[in-house]
């Protein structure tokens, strides 16, 4: 029986590609806000933008859906660590961490599992809670203790940033949930799209989950 042998440069080139997969789903999920981060070549500097730049110089997306469940249990799945855990991460990825510190000013701490067991954690820094209505945050990039990192370590885009402002908010309707995602800042097509294809996919889990034939209502 002959015995097959992957090469360094073959194993090398898997890990990055599942790398750059998981930066794709994160890029669907993060969000920069008043804050953005210069290039590669100067990552201990931080540039404020306005809304104004924003607008010129960014593309951003939205995506909606409706799901067949009532607000309050649709809020869960952000705010519980057992709802968390259902959708965090794109088709074949798990989440075995969701350590939730769900509150203004608080950190929660969140993991998803690559096919090959690699582990990437990101933290949610809430600035604004509307219960059942509007959640805000950071996420940001971490090791397993919640310190930050550079996401380019990792071998993930340049344009993905540290960190990044989230909004979703939620909408009763005639007892549905209309869910929003809104996401600024992006640089390129490619990135946009990457978090688009990201988004979705977290966003398909979290309807199975609540075992609901999701609508899409919107996206652009």
């Amino acid at each position: 029986m002959r015995t097959q042998v992957t090469p360094p440069d073959l194993k090398e080139a898997v890990i990055s590609n599942t790398a750059k997969e998981v930066g794709a789903v994160l890029a669907g999920l993060i969000m920069v806000g008043a804050l953005a981060l210069v290039a590669n070549s100067q990552p201990e500097v931080k540039k404020f933008v306005t809304q104004d730049d924003q607008k010129s110089d960014t593309k951003d997306l939205v995506v909606i859906r409706t799901f067949d469940a009532p607000v309050a249990e649709v809020w869960k799945y952000w705010a519980e660590s057992e709802g968390v855990k259902k959708w965090w991460g794109p088709n074949g990825f798990t989440s075995p961490l969701a350590r939730m510190d769900f509150r203004e000013g608080g950190t929660s701490l969140v993991c998803m599992r690559a096919p090959n067991s690699q582990d990437f954690y990101t933290t949610w820094t809430y600035s604004k809670i509307e219960p059942l209505k509007r959640i805000e945050f950071i996420l940001g990039w971490a090791d397993k203790d919640g310190q930050k990192i550079d996401p380019v370590t990792m071998g993930l885009p340049p344009d993905i940033p540290r960190e990044a402002r989230h909004v979703v908010t939620f909408k009763d309707v005639s007892g549905k949930t209309e869910l929003t995602v809104v996401e600024y800042g992006y640089k390129s097509d490619q990135t946009r799209d990457l978090s688009k294809a990201g988004l979705e996919q977290c966003l398909d889990k979290m309807a199975a989950a609540l075992g609901d034939k999701h609508e899409r209502k919107e996206e652009r």
